[in-house]
């Protein structure tokens, strides 16, 4: 089921499926419509004739001049949307784009224009008047009518939309909105119940405990997008095997590479093993549902190309820093999840390949860190943002982390930092980070 939600939301996230679904909704809309007005008569009189029209003629050149303009200004949307695309991949980077083709707004433009050509043309095609048989299906025309009324706001608010989409501080402030959503959805999310001591299991002893083991190889060469992991812990439970995971979402896989190993008592048929590869979902490209170092690298790209000499502009690294800053304060609080998944019994079934803390500091920071070598504004940001995810991190592992950190951005400011004031400035804040 869960593999079902993750295909409807990639499906969602194309530009075209809320298009197409719009014209599908657009000729349903005319067709009802143009029944209703050959099903009932409305007597033009009083001020309802200002509204409905009363000749074919009239009719033609309302619905022509309505479809024309739709499909002349889905063109210029369309135009639009790739110059932002543009401008978005050369500034912030090729990976943003998908992030522009998610916006619902501008999917529901271009649907929108092309399903009022559309619907214009099925209304148009049905006017008659023939000898002494007329129709004019006058109820169809006035929602036309309101329909470009409306297209015409909606034009309004795509290009007010536009403009803001493109500023760097709007695209970093969307891309921690959006890290922010994940990192409440991912980590509550667990593929079992965790085990209170992960030290009081033995993986040697669970694993001598079955005779066979089973290598299990990927069907084909591409990124691992998603785990269906419940499903996967309830095969495996079915068949009182254990589950060894190498690879997490975000992986690149080889085919024939070994995602993982299956340990058991029996050998597995091969119907049963297909079944178990229907859990991995492998694509072309890279996805945010379940990789969060995925959308972490997005910031961190937009923070090395504007640190890069061509472009030489810290105050959007220093955004991105700041940003980063906020999500790495919420997982030093987080309970990161164990990688052994357990069945109801308390027996161990998978062993995960888990992210941790460590790995997304180094994720979020590792690179900008590289980059900002020259840049005294960034470095000194940097570790004040380190002060400040230290002061939520309490386990003590993810202190260590912190701290090696603080140590690298010492060590670069040391070397980088001419100005005797300066690197006073930066030694300040490490005392600050080091005594605590």
């Amino acid at each position: 089921m869960k593999k079902l939600l993750f295909l409807w939301k990639e499906l969602m996230a194309t530009f075209w499926f809320v298009p197409v679904l719009t014209i599908g909704f657009a000729i349903l809309i005319s067709i009802g419509l143009v029944s209703l007005d050959n099903s009932i008569s409305i007597e033009r009189k009083g001020w309802v004739r200002f509204f409905l029209v009363n000749s074919s003629d009239s009719a033609r050149s309302i619905l022509s001049t309505i479809s024309g303009a739709m499909i002349g200004v889905a063109g210029t949307v369309f135009s639009v949307t790739l110059v932002a695309l543009t401008l978005a991949s050369s500034q912030f980077g090729p990976r943003l784009i998908k992030n522009f083709m998610y916006v619902r707004l501008n999917q529901i433009v271009l649907g929108s224009y092309i399903s009022t050509y559309l619907y214009c043309l099925l209304v148009l095609n049905a006017i008659r008047d023939i000898d002494d048989f007329r129709f004019i299906p006058s109820i169809s025309i006035l929602v036309a009518i309101f329909a470009a009324v409306a297209n015409i706001i909606l034009l309004i608010i795509f290009i007010h939309q536009i403009a803001v989409s493109i500023q760097a501080d709007r695209v970093i402030s969307d891309i921690s909105d959006l890290i922010s959503r994940q990192v409440e959805t991912l980590f509550p999310e667990k593929m079992g119940d965790e085990l209170k001591d992960e030290k009081d299991f033995d993986e040697s002893a669970a694993i001598s405990a079955f005779q066979n083991s089973t290598s299990i190889k990927s069907p084909k060469s591409g990124y691992l997008q998603y785990i269906d992991s419940e499903t996967l812990k309830e095969i495996v439970t079915k068949h009182n095997s254990l589950l060894e995971l190498n690879h997490r979402p975000g992986s690149f896989l080889v085919k024939g590479g070994e995602i993982g190993i299956l340990y058991s008592s029996t050998n597995w048929e091969e119907d049963t093993l297909e079944d178990l590869l229907d859990q991995f979902v492998i694509g072309k490209t890279k996805t945010s549902q379940q990789d969060l170092e995925f959308s972490i690298h997005q910031m961190v790209e937009i923070a090395a190309r504007a640190l890069s000499p061509g472009v030489n502009d810290p105050y959007t690294a220093i955004a991105c820093i700041d940003n980063l800053t906020a999500t790495m304060c919420y997982l030093a609080e987080a309970k990161f999840p164990s990688k052994y998944r357990v069945d109801e019994e308390g027996n161990l079934r998978v062993i995960a390949d888990v992210l941790e803390f460590e790995g997304v500091l180094d994720a979020a920071f590792n690179q900008i860190r590289q980059f900002s070598e020259g840049s005294t504004a960034v470095i000194i940001r940097l570790m004040e943002a380190l002060t400040t995810i230290l002061y939520f991190t309490k386990k003590e592992s993810n202190r260590n982390a912190v701290l090696k950190h603080a140590e690298m951005v010492l060590t670069l400011g040391k070397t980088t930092i001419k100005e005797m004031n300066d690197m006073n400035d930066l030694t300040k804040r490490t005392e600050k980070i080091l005594k605590k």
